[in-house]
């Protein structure tokens, strides 16, 4: 196998043709070189360049060795420099992954701030629910995870990237939603619910149980969803009301109305979630793109 080495000695006496001009270009003596060259020929077991006491000549197999040199040593280089710029944070492959919510107003001002300071990373993006997000970190397949959550444990960690509150979604024809200010959430609690599945987002289950009973009912779950998008568009059908993020709510098409809560409800409503410990350059700096969007 022929080293980086070997190629950057043949390429300075194959552009040279000439041994003592070849040796100061690679600030060595002559003799190292000739040998090295003489070993070269014999390890390709061919001839590389014609000699004499007045000229250095390539050979028909010498002009194409010295291509294959050319492409070896920029391979090399090109290799360095990735693996250079990959350490510096500057190149290299970030996978993301966000609930659907993400990428109305938040994940696209983040994604804009990284491209712009990290433009030779390849971003590979797709959208998740929350609890497959965290499987997907802790099984590597994900590098970053725009979810909700709060509770993380040991092996993943956090940082709260939007927060928002809860406001109830009804039907537009409900007779609640020709109230023009606050509503007391307890007002509804004899109407059919649409709700989200545990196992689809434990956290946000979980706050909207407290909120019902902070309010003190526990709402009748009489329709599921498996994300907020169809949460609210089941809403619009006139099966029932939800609580959901401000957030979420605030584009809905017509057939929807939702009002502000007399006792609000705050909530973490995204969250970048990593793995814990030390942290990649590349997730380091989107963190950082989380954390100036925020300001």
């Amino acid at each position: 196998m022929v080293e980086v080495r070997q190629a950057r000695y043949f390429i300075a006496v194959a552009e040279e043709l000439n041994f003592s001009r070849a040796a100061d270009r690679l600030n060595m003596s002559q003799p190292p070189l000739s040998q090295a060259i003489l070993q070269l020929e014999r390890q390709l077991g061919t001839t590389l360049l014609n000699r004499s006491s007045r000229s250095v000549l390539l050979t028909e197999a010498g002009h194409v060795f010295l291509e294959q040199c050319r492409l070896l040593v920029g391979a090399s280089e090109r290799a360095r420099d990735a693996a250079t710029l990959a350490n510096g944070g500057l190149s290299g492959t970030l996978r993301i992954g966000a609930v659907t919510s993400a990428f109305s107003e938040t994940l696209p001002l983040i994604l804009q701030r990284f491209r712009a300071s990290r433009p030779l990373v390849d971003l590979h993006v797709r959208e998740i629910d929350s609890h497959h997000g965290r499987d997907a970190l802790e099984r590597r397949e994900l590098d970053v995870a725009v979810i909700r959550q709060t509770a993380t444990g040991r092996r993943l960690s956090s940082v709260p990237l939007r927060r928002d509150h809860f406001v109830v979604a009804m039907p537009e024809n409900h007779p609640l939603s020709v109230s023009e200010g606050p509503v007391s959430l307890a007002e509804f609690r004899d109407e059919p619910w649409v709700w989200l599945p545990r196992h689809i987002s434990p956290d946000y289950h979980d706050e909207l149980v407290a909120a019902c009973r902070q309010a003190g009912f526990s709402p009748e779950a009489q329709h599921y969803a498996n994300s907020i998008n169809s949460q609210l568009a089941m809403v619009r059908c006139g099966l029932g009301v939800t609580l959901a993020p401000e957030s979420s709510v605030r584009y809905q098409p017509q057939g929807l109305v939702w009002r502000e809560l007399r006792r609000r409800v705050d909530l973490v409503e995204l969250s970048v979630v990593v793995r814990s410990g030390g942290q990649e350059p590349l997730v380091e700096r989107f963190i950082t793109c989380c954390q100036t969007s925020e300001e």
